[in-house]
């Protein structure tokens, strides 16, 4: 437990320093929005760019793996887009909820934690995961946010606007403008790399800070945190409990490969799905409770994982 809660810590403590920043009025009601918008339009497509830039494809071919990994993701995406829907929200507020109860945290706390338990085996396994998360996953909330926007009726319309909002979304330029460059085989320049590995390594914390910033403002209290409890659950039970299925039951996955999907599955959410809803003025209290609790939740949801599973640490 000691381990994860050392990884966990500094997550918990950007999310507290935003919070604390907003509650006692050093930062304004406007510090969110602005500090979005440079995670949105500057350091996060930085990251995007850098990752899909750098991908090697032949290296990052692992089709079990990328079965087991994508879909878990993609039936915990549709079950809790169709519960949504269900439930009576709005197409573009449910794809949000999809995305916060399937998008996992693989970046900035899966390497950590797959690399100190696997070593250097995890990088290649945990890299592919966190393609997926943030450059497909991403993209179909991002698609399925466009359509449910759109009041045309008429199909041919409607999908020319959805391409047309999806090419003016960084989030989703910048990955495929990465791939292109990672396909043409072009090296980027040495001050274009530096350029992108400083932008990018501002995206997490700005972005965590940024979610403080976003939980302490104050909202009514007849907001209850039901869904984020049930988006959590999702995230942190059924998520991983799917990946387990299909390694072992389905694909049949070597040991160690099989024990680092089910630990990617089961790691928080991350804070792609909280920009998400921001870029699209999206009500996000519902994201950014799930955010927070999974991240909690999992100190213990990851402990007991590993306590079961035997592993390479």
């Amino acid at each position: 437990m000691l381990s994860t809660l050392q990884i966990l810590l500094p997550i918990f403590a950007l999310i507290l320093a935003g919070f604390v920043l907003r509650r006692r009025g050093i930062a304004s009601a406007a510090a969110c929005v602005e500090l979005n918008r440079f995670v949105v339009w500057l350091a996060l497509p930085a990251l995007l760019f850098k990752l899909m830039a750098h991908a090697s494809w032949t290296q990052l071919y692992q089709p079990g793996f990328v079965a087991t990994f994508g879909l878990a993701s993609a039936m915990v995406f549709a079950g809790t887009l169709a519960w949504r829907l269900r439930a009576g929200r709005h197409l573009a507020d449910a794809s949000v909820d999809a995305i916060a109860a399937s998008y996992a945290n693989t970046a900035y706390i899966g390497f950590p934690l797959i690399v100190a338990l696997f070593g250097d085996a995890g990088i290649v396994p945990t890299t592919v995961a966190t393609l997926m998360v943030v450059s497909v996953l991403f993209a179909i909330a991002a698609m399925l946010v466009e359509v449910g926007l759109q009041t045309e009726r008429r199909p041919h319309k409607v999908g020319l606007k959805v391409l047309r909002g999806m090419s003016r979304n960084p989030l989703i330029v910048a990955p495929l403008a990465g791939a292109l460059a990672a396909a043409s085989g072009l090296r980027l320049p040495a001050p274009a790399e530096s350029f992108l590995n400083i932008l990018g390594a501002a995206a997490t914390p700005c972005a965590l800070v940024c979610l403080g910033l976003f939980l302490a403002e104050k909202r009514p209290a007849a907001r209850t945190p039901s869904a984020s409890l049930v988006l959590t659950a999702g995230k942190l039970v059924v998520q991983p409990a799917l990946t387990w299925w299909l390694a072992a039951r389905v694909f049949m996955l070597p040991g160690p490969l099989a024990q680092m999907a089910v630990l990617l599955a089961a790691l928080p959410t991350g804070t792609g799905p909280f920009m998400l809803a921001e870029f699209y003025r999206r009500e996000a209290f519902v994201t950014a409770r799930t955010i927070l609790l999974s991240t909690v939740g999992s100190l213990v949801s990851l402990t007991v994982l590993l306590r079961l599973m035997p592993h390479g640490g």
